[in-house]
């Protein structure tokens, strides 16, 4: 997959895939064809076995300041139904790489729900977050509601969802929103790096953690224990299992190879 105007994609040597939102005129806006070239870039990356980790960011001024408005001025029910926008999410939902988010600027509307596509959000000190969808007369409509019960609970979801308000990243950390807060000018650098040390893992137990992890916040306790204890025991059936224990015991660092 190549980049392309609105989307820069580099695929670094340690195994870290940067994905970049280019589209500074619109604050990183989420219109059509910025929102199929993210589903075409997840496509590929997931595709590729040399990626093990991905990071995903708008900059250093603003990650995404939502759904492109100028979509929404004609458009009827029907039009809305037959775009099907479900379909760009979902290569985000499918990804069985790690995905990071590298948050500056504001995440508002589609861009906080793009965020929260991600497995950890890292937020620059400065970033905004908000669902200010009520504010047009209309509601989230790619997880706004339902990812962020899931992550903060019901009450501080009302809260952002029904007043519309915007919250900074300290905030959205004490809600348990972001996973961490850093320097705007680190916010970058850290996400990369935190992929890098994930990328240097095994990437069959990364990729068992993550759809252990998602799958089981749905499940009751009992069934969630059960998923998780049928997937630790796969990965002693694996050459990266092995791997990492010899090397845990001649003290040197592990090779994984994926197998």
């Amino acid at each position: 997959m190549e980049s392309t105007q609105i989307l820069k994609l580099t695929l670094q040597e340690d195994g870290v895939a940067l994905v970049e939102i280019h589209r500074t005129e619109a604050r990183n806006a989420l219109n059509l064809e910025l929102r199929q070239a993210l589903s075409n870039a997840f496509q590929a990356l997931n595709q590729n076995p040399a990626v093990r980790a991905i990071v995903i960011t708008g900059g250093e001024k603003v990650f995404a300041a939502g759904a492109d408005i100028k979509d929404f001025t004609t458009a009827t029910t029907a039009q809305m139904y037959l775009r099907h926008t479900e379909q760009y999410w979902q290569s985000l939902v499918d990804c069985s790489k790690p995905i990071i988010a590298a948050v500056n600027g504001y995440a508002l509307g589609g861009g906080c729900e793009l965020a929260m596509h991600a497995d950890i959000i890292i937020a620059g000190q400065s970033a905004k977050f908000g669902q200010p969808e009520v504010k047009l007369g209309l509601m989230p409509g790619a997880g706004g509601t339902q990812r962020l019960l899931r992550a903060i609970g019901k009450f501080q979801t009302m809260l952002l969802v029904l007043s519309g308000k915007f919250i900074s990243a300290e905030e959205a950390s004490q809600m348990g929103l972001v996973s961490e807060v850093v320097e705007d000018e680190n916010t970058i650098p850290h996400a990369l790096e935190l992929a890098k040390t994930i990328a240097s893992f095994s990437p069959i137990a990364v990729q068992q953690i993550k759809e252990v992890t998602n799958l089981g916040q749905d499940l009751s306790l009992q069934g969630a224990l059960t998923l998780e204890r049928k997937a630790f025991q796969i990965l002693f059936d694996t050459q990266d299992q092995k791997e990492g224990v010899n090397a845990f015991f001649e003290k040197r660092p592990a090779q994984y190879t994926g197998e």
